[in-house]
Parts: C-alpha cells; sequence; structure tokens
C-alpha cells in the first residue's frame, strides 16, 4: 500500500509551526532588548504588548504541536538560507521539504505579528492629517 503525499493543510500545518516558531523567539527577543537598552521612559509598557504577543504565539505553537502530535508530523530539520526557510519533516511515514522564501515568509510573519500585537493586520496607516496653520 503507498503513502499518499502530505496534503494541503498538512503542509499548512507545518509553515504555521515555522513561523509562530520565527515570531516567538523575535518577541522574545524585543522584549530582552526592550528591557536592556535604557532607551525607554516606560520599558514595561512595551514589554507587557510584546509579551502578551509572545504568549499567544505560544499558545498558537502549543496547537499546532498537539495537531502534530495527532497526524504524525514531525518536523526536524530547519534551515534558513539565503532564499528562505527550508525544514525537513515526515508526515504519515512520508518524509518531504518545505521552502519559504524570504519576502513571502516575513510578510506573513509582520501580518500575523500585527495580529498577535492586537494590532490591524493590514500594514496600511491611516492618512495623516496636517496640523491647522500648515
Amino acid at each position: 500500500m503507498a503513502i499518499t503525499g502530505i496534503t494541503p493543510e498538512e503542509r499548512s500545518l507545518i509553515k504555521s509551526y515555522l513561523l509562530l516558531m520565527f515570531i516567538h523567539k523575535v518577541f522574545e527577543r524585543d522584549c530582552r532588548i526592550i528591557q536592556e537598552s535604557g532607551v525607554f521612559k516606560t520599558p514595561q509598557l512595551y514589554v507587557e504588548v510584546v509579551e502578551n504577543g509572545a504568549k499567544r504565539a505560544a499558545i498558537l505553537l502549543r496547537e499546532v504541536k498537539q495537531e502534530f502530535a495527532s497526524r504524525t508530523i514531525k518536523v526536524f530539520d530547519i534551515h534558513r538560507g539565503h532564499n528562505g526557510i527550508e525544514a525537513r519533516y515526515a508526515c504519515r511515514g512520508y518524509v518531504g521539504s518545505m521552502e519559504i522564501l524570504w519576502p513571502s515568509f516575513r510578510e506573513e510573519m509582520m501580518t500575523r505579528m500585527r495580529v498577535y500585537l492586537g494590532l490591524s493586520p493590514s500594514n496600511t496607516r491611516p492618512p495623516q492629517v496636517a496640523a491647522a496653520g500648515q
């Protein structure tokens, strides 16, 4: 009996796993930098916002890992290359790899990070209004 390849849903889970791993690391790094920089007058406020984003990412990462266990998925090699992220995985006995190029990986990271921080998912800013007398 032949093993069927990985499904689009399983590929999506692996992609989410990769994104959430990187997002969580970025949030943790940002918290450390904010705390240690000495630049912010009230670093605890900014750290709290970023920590909340990190907690949301950690919860989602835990859920993805639970799905991995129920679907027999394991990501066993992650490589950051010049062109993007490459991950090798095993899924129901099928071994494969996935590559996500940097531009799309970064774009999706930013979109998700904005949501986890409670911001609008779009990266468009409202038009600025000129002050009176200018």
